[in-house]
C-alpha cells in the first residue's frame, strides 16, 4: 500500500462518523468533501491539502510542515489553503489536529452558507 492510499484510508476512517462525506478527484489528488465543500485532499506527493479558516492561516502557517498551498509552481492558492507535509501528519495527534482544523472551518462555512440562504428568502 502506498503512502497516499494509507493517508486516504486514515481520512476515510476519521470522517466515517460524519454525514454526507464523499470523495472527488481534484487538485491533482483525492479530495474529501462534506457539506458540499472540500475538507482535505491527499496530494500526489503525500502532503495533505487542508482548507482552513483564512483568519487562522497566519497562526497555522507557523506550525512545522505547514506552508501556503500552490496550484503549481509559483501559483499560490487563496489564503486558508494549507499544504501539510507527510512528516507533519505522520503521528496520529498531528493528523487529528489538521483534520480538526479542516472540519472546524467546514462546519463554520456550512453554517454561514445556511445563514445566507435564510436571509435571501
Amino acid at each position: 500500500m502506498d503512502e497516499n492510499t494509507e493517508l486516504a484510508d486514515r481520512i476515510r476512517d476519521a470522517l466515517a462518523p460524519h454525514a454526507s462525506v464523499r470523495e472527488v478527484k481534484m487538485f491533482g489528488g483525492l479530495s474529501f468533501m462534506a457539506n458540499e465543500k472540500m475538507v482535505v485532499s491527499v496530494m500526489r506527493d503525500g502532503a495533505l491539502l487542508v482548507r482552513a479558516d483564512p483568519e487562522r492561516a497566519p497562526e497555522l502557517l507557523t506550525l512545522e510542515g505547514a506552508e501556503p498551498a500552490e496550484m503549481g509552481a509559483g501559483r499560490p492558492m487563496k489564503n486558508g489553503w494549507i499544504a501539510v507535509s507527510p512528516e507533519a501528519i505522520a503521528a496520529e495527534q498531528e493528523f487529528d489536529f489538521w483534520l480538526g482544523v479542516a472540519l472546524e472551518f467546514n462546519e463554520k462555512d456550512a453554517r454561514a452558507k445556511d445563514s445566507r440562504k435564510r436571509t435571501t428568502r
